[in-house]
């Protein structure tokens, strides 16, 4: 079974869409950057299943981010993505976390931010208070509150995958509640095991066998990060060059690391004269 896929699907006799994600490959390099704790492996892993879903209802190019932030152990969770289901991520935490804990003991008293970056257009920003039981949840109220669309968002997560269903009435038609009421509570039957372990057509055969589903062609999920050594030189290009020559004579280098792939990149005391040297010249052409 190919893995790291988004469904989209439609009901045939009903004014409602529907989405399905199952990530394993991507899923595991975000987790692999850093030595999560279990929960928060989870976490990241719902949170990419959410992303993912939610990217696949933009009508634009452009980028999202849904970042959850806290006065609890945990600081930060957020994931990054794109249109073309392009995805990273990372969380920050304190102390020990329990395996099971729930997302009040994650977060304390937390809320998520979603913010949509469109190529061309308005930067929009989104927020919403995480004070339901579980993720799904909050993001039901983060549409309901944004965009008064009822909307279904089942997630889950374990050490090896991660997957989400979606359901929402259509944003051109807000008369077919009765159908939404009678799929979500299909929806709300479906099970991780089946998520994890069946093909994504015969998931919505077991949920939805009643009904006339239109399923279209799968697309890729991947893990991307954007970092690299010239966007490093960027940053070091932003500071005065005697600070970074005061660095460079107590360490001997600049290493600077990436949060989302744990890449590093090491600058010596040749790789800075030529990165300043590069800049003068730039705005010497210019």
């Amino acid at each position: 079974m190919t893995k790291d896929n988004l469904y989209r699907y439609l009901f045939e006799n009903a004014s409602v869409r529907g989405e399905l994600v199952q990530l394993e490959k991507s899923y595991q390099e975000v987790i692999a950057a850093h030595d999560y704790p279990l929960a928060i492996q989870h976490l990241l892993g719902e949170l990419m299943a959410a992303t993912s879903l939610v990217t696949a209802t933009l009508k634009f190019s452009g980028d999202i981010s849904i970042q959850l932030q806290g006065d609890g152990p945990v600081s930060l969770a957020v994931i990054n993505g794109n249109n073309l289901q392009q995805l990273r991520g990372v969380s920050r935490w304190t102390g020990d976390i329990a395996k099971d804990a729930p997302l009040q003991a994650l977060f304390g008293k937390g809320h998520m931010v979603i913010t949509l970056t469109p190529n061309d257009g308005e930067r929009y920003q989104g927020v919403v208070a995480l004070d339901k039981e579980t993720l799904g949840e909050c993001l039901e109220a983060y549409f309901e509150q944004s965009e008064q669309l009822p909307t279904k968002i089942k997630l889950f997560a374990n050490t090896k995958q991660a997957a989400g269903i979606f359901l929402q009435v259509l944003p051109t038609d807000g008369e077919h509640n009765d159908d939404f009421e009678h799929l979500s509570v299909l929806t709300e039957t479906v099970k991780q095991e089946e998520l994890f372990e069946l093909e994504a057509e015969d998931v919505l055969h077991r949920l939805y066998h009643e009904e006339e589903v239109l399923l279209f062609d799968p697309v890729a999920v991947t893990f991307s990060c954007t970092c690299s050594k010239e966007r490093s030189a960027q940053a070091i290009r932003t500071v005065a060059k005697e600070e970074i020559d005061s660095i460079i004579a107590e360490e001997g280098k600049i290493e600077m690391g990436c949060e989302y792939c744990n890449s590093k990149y090491v600058f010596d005391s040749i790789d800075v004269e030529a990165i300043y040297a590069n800049a003068l010249s730039s705005n010497v052409t210019q």
